[in-house]
């Protein structure tokens, strides 16, 4: 028998961990965008922003600081146009921008790398960061006042330890901690009310037996991404380097990404950096099986276990219109939501809600749930990956309540969506439930 037991009084509140990288956007059309509102995605981290469209355009350093020879102070160094036209449709969607400063990967750059140099001056990039961030908040150079948090310095520097097959960080790791601690310490300064941190790590898959999914491309390279953060850890502790957080990046399982989420929180407590915070913020799982129940199963599994370990958000990788593999929430050809996005929504009704309910699961392996309550409405979620249907479920709710409705991620054909169902006592091996009670 399968049992599941909901705590009466919540033990803290649901956390944004249903974010998105890139948003899902063809060149200048983000017609899509009203999506992101309608499954209340809190963060779009802007990373690979564009895509094959306009990776010239957005978002990254060079993009919006076309010659490093000019100077950082003069608004007309700058190139705003089109990342101010991506900004603020965002921020009218009701999502926040995660902002990153660097650059986006380079994947061909075996054949030729053109961005993804140390800067040659790591004060003066971090001037132009300046002047990008004082753009959006502070109104400078014509600007706004958007109320962006956080920066991030760079993205998975680690990608590899060979400076010459590294798609990301043409450099040594030495170089990529002096670049951090430079522009963290001056970014912080003339900012010390917004969120300074970084690195992308690209993980931790050899905590795993030097075990990872083909989908993370990592090859063997995974002792380096520890070697690096170690060193990482290291510079911040000689340096006194700021970091208001730490993100990460996995492309591995539900368990092992809870795995991943602890030990990224030890190892930043024992370093002196109790208070920064963690993010999570690429992830995704199963990739070859977006448009499937089964993707969604797997994302809505992952929403809720990410909502009960050490991490204060998370971003799905991604959120893109595109045929890219990573692209798992919306159909290319049909510009609709695939299965999965319907997970998002689901954990949003629970994030609304505020106050995080902790919920036990006994008796059946590979099912997931999250709970929460705002003192008068309450629901449940469960995501079922256990690759089998579980019959006889005992729901156990507070005050012996009974769920008074069950809705369900159903997909037919090419159309997806969230219905009511009569719920029989069985979940369905690759179902998303919610109830209500």
């Amino acid at each position: 028998m399968l049992k599941i037991t909901v705590q009466d009084r919540p033990s803290g509140t649901v956390k944004p961990v249903h974010g998105v990288g890139q948003p899902p956007m063809r060149g200048l059309d983000t017609s899509m965008f009203h999506y992101l509102t309608e499954a209340g995605i809190p963060f779009s981290r802007l990373h690979d922003v564009g895509g094959y469209f306009a990776a010239d355009m957005f978002v990254d350093i060079p993009n919006l600081f076309r010659d490093f020879s000019a100077d950082p102070e003069d608004p007309a160094s700058y190139d705003f146009a089109f990342t101010d036209v991506l900004i603020k449709r965002l921020v009218e969607s009701g999502v926040e921008p995660f902002f990153r400063l660097g650059v986006t990967i380079e994947n061909y750059c075996r054949i030729k790398a053109y961005r993804i140099f140390p800067p040659a001056d790591n004060l003066k990039w971090a001037k132009i960061c300046e002047g990008v961030i004082r753009h959006y908040t502070e109104g400078w150079a014509e600007g706004y006042r958007f109320p962006i948090r956080y920066w991030e310095i760079w993205n998975e520097p680690d990608n590899e330890p060979d400076p010459l097959e590294n798609p990301m960080w043409r450099g040594t790791k030495e170089q990529f901690y002096e670049l951090y601690e430079t522009a963290s310490i001056y970014l912080k300064k003339r900012f010390p009310h917004l969120k300074i941190g970084g690195y992308g790590s690209c993980g931790f898959y050899a905590l795993f037996n030097k075990e990872a999914p083909p989908d993370a491309n990592v090859g063997a390279r995974y002792d380096y991404f520890m070697e690096f953060f170690d060193g990482f850890l290291e510079m911040l502790k000689k340096t006194s380097a700021p970091l208001d957080f730490f993100s990460w990046h996995s492309y591995g399982s539900v368990e092992n990404n809870i795995i991943c989420a602890e030990y990224a929180r030890k190892r930043l407590d024992e370093a002196g950096y109790a208070g920064a915070e963690i993010f999570c913020n690429e992830w995704n799982l199963e990739i070859h099986a977006k448009g499937t129940l089964w993707h969604a199963a797997c994302c809505g599994a992952m929403l809720a276990a990410f909502s009960r370990v050490p991490l204060d958000g998370a971003m799905f990788y991604d959120a893109q219109y595109s045929v890219s593999d990573y692209g798992g929430l919306f159909n290319p050809l049909t510009k609709r939501p695939f299965p999965a996005y319907y997970a998002f929504a689901m954990f949003n009704e629970l994030y609304r809600l505020g106050g995080q309910l902790d919920v036990e699961v006994s008796g059946a392996p590979g099912l997931y749930a999250c709970a929460a309550t705002d003192g008068t409405v309450s629901r449940l979620m469960l995501a079922n990956i256990s690759g089998c249907s579980t019959e006889d479920t005992v729901i156990d709710l507070p005050g012996s309540k009974a769920p008074t409705r069950c809705r369900e991620i159903f997909a037919e054909g090419l159309d997806a969506g969230i219905r009511e169902v009569e719920f029989n006592g069985i979940i369905e091996k690759n179902k998303v439930l919610l109830f209500d009670f």
